[in-house]
C-alpha cells in the first residue's frame, strides 16, 4: 500500500521502532539508522521483529561526514521517525528547521513520553508513568484494586506508535496536496489519554467508587479463575449478550441474577459466578461458550492463540523460520498471502544506500 514512500527511522526504542515496523508492513521503504559501535560487537541478534522489513545503515550522527550522510538521506526522503528526549537533536545540527531546509516537503515524526514542552518534557519516563499522568492507569484494574502495568498496549503502541503512524500518513496526504512538510508531535501522555475517550463515555456518576466504569466494575466484565489454573474473559454488557450468557451458563432460572446493572449486587454476583467458573477447565469453558453471543473467550498466550481453531482461517499470527510473530494489521484486499519481510543485519545495506546517493565511501 505504501510503495513508494522511504521512511528515515533513527534508531531508538519502544513506539518509533514499533511505527517504523507497522509502516514497513505495509510496503514503505523504511531505512533504519543504526548507531554506529565499534567493533565486532556492532552486530545485533538477527531477526528482530520491529526491524522487519527494513533496511539498515549504520551512522555516527556526532560525526560531521555521518551527519551529512543523514541529511542526504532525507533530501529523497518523505519523513522521519525520531524518538529522543526534546534537543538532542537540534544539539546534533539536525532538528526540525535544518531537516526542513533540504527538504521542505519532509513529514517528521517526533514521538516522546510528555512531548516536546513543559516542565516534564526532558524527565525519563516508561510506560506506566505516562498512563498514571494521563488517567488511563486509573482504568487499568478491577475496582477498588490497586491499578496494575498493563503490558506496553497501551502506551508505547497505542498511545505512542498508532498515533505516530497516523500522524505521518495524514502528514504525507498533506504534502501530496500542499509540498509543504510538518511536525508529528506524538506522545505516549497524549495518544493514552485520547484513547479514554469510549471508557469515559462509561464511567459511572458513583463518588465513592470514582474509577468504576460499566467495563471494570460488575460481574458481566471480568475475568475468571478456573479449575485447572487458566482464565477465561466475561464480557456481556448488552442485555440481550446477558441473557445469552446466562442461559449458556445454565443460570437463567438463578434470581441472583436477574438484575444485571444493580451495582449493590455485583460483589455477591461475581463472587457466584467465581464460584461456578472454578467447576470446570478453561478450555471446558471455551467449548460451552463458543459460537455464541456470550460474548466469553478463553485467555491464550499468544502461542495458543496461533494455535487455535476458531482462529485457523484468520490467524493474527505467523511463524517465520521457527519464530512466532504477529502478522501485519491492518489487511488489505491486494495483498491476501502477505508475509513479513526479513530483518536486516546492523548496517547490512550501508553500500545499498550510498550508491542510491551517489556516494561511495
Amino acid at each position: 500500500m505504501l510503495e513508494g514512500i522511504r521512511i528515515v527511522e533513527l534508531e531508538g526504542i519502544g513506539p518509533g521502532p514499533f511505527a517504523g515496523m507497522m509502516l514497513a508492513d505495509m510496503g514503505a521503504d523504511v531505512i533504519v539508522v543504526h548507531r554506529r559501535r565499534a567493533g565486532s560487537g556492532s552486530r545485533a541478534p538477527q531477526n528482530v521483529i520491529l526491524d522487519r522489513g527494513k533496511r539498515s545503515i549504520e551512522l555516527d550522527l556526532k560525526c560531521p561526514a555521518d551527519r551529512d550522510i543523514l541529511l542526504k538521506m532525507l533530501r529523497g526522503s518523505d519523513a522521519l521517525i525520531e524518538g529522543f528526549r526534546p534537543g538532542v537533536l537540534e544539539r546534533l545540527k539536525l532538528g526540525a528547521d535544518a531537516c526542513l531546509e533540504v527538504n521542505p516537503a519532509l513529514v517528521i515524526g517526533r514521538v516522546t513520553g510528555w512531548g516536546q514542552a513543559g516542565p516534564l518534557a526532558k524527565c525519563a519516563g516508561h510506560d506506566l508513568n505516562y498512563l498514571a499522568m494521563s488517567g488511563a492507569a486509573s482504568f487499568s484494574s478491577q475496582a477498588g484494586d490497586p491499578p496494575f502495568p498493563p503490558p506496553t498496549l497501551v502506551g508505547d503502541v497505542g498511545g505512542g506508535a498508532l498515533y505516530l503512524v497516523a500522524g505521518i500518513l495524514a502528514g504525507l496526504l498533506n504534502a501530496r496536496m500542499t509540498s509543504r512538510g510538518v511536525v508529528v508531535d506524538a506522545s505516549m501522555v497524549d495518544g493514552s489519554a485520547h484513547m479514554l475517550a469510549l471508557a469515559m463515555s462509561l464511567q459511572m456518576t458513583n463518588p465513592a467508587r470514582p474509577r468504576e466504569t460499566l467495563l471494570n466494575g460488575p460481574h458481566w466484565s471480568r475475568t475468571y479463575l478456573c479449575s485447572d489454573g487458566g482464565y477465561v474473559s466475561v464480557q456481556c454488557l448488552e442485555p440481550h449478550f446477558y441473557s445469552v450468557f446466562l442461559n449458556t451458563a445454565g443460570l437463567q432460572d438463578d434470581p441472583e441474577f436477574t438484575e444485571q446493572f444493580d451495582r449493590t449486587l455485583w460483589p455477591k454476583q461475581t463472587a457466584r459466578l467465581a464460584a461456578v467458573f472454578l467447576t470446570r477447565s478453561r478450555d471446558d469453558w471455551a467449548e460451552v461458550f463458543l459460537g455464541t453471543d456470550a460474548c466469553v473467550a478463553p485467555i491464550l498466550t499468544p502461542s495458543e492463540s496461533s494455535r487455535h481453531p476458531a482462529l485457523a482461517d484468520r490467524s493474527p499470527w505467523i511463524e517465520v523460520e521457527g519464530q512466532l510473530q504477529p502478522r501485519g494489521a491492518p489487511r488489505f484486499s491486494n495483498e491476501p498471502d502477505w508475509r513479513p519481510r526479513a530483518s536486516p543485519a546492523r548496517g547490512q545495506h550501508r553500500a545499498e544506500i550510498l550508491a542510491e546517493l551517489g556516494d561511495d565511501s
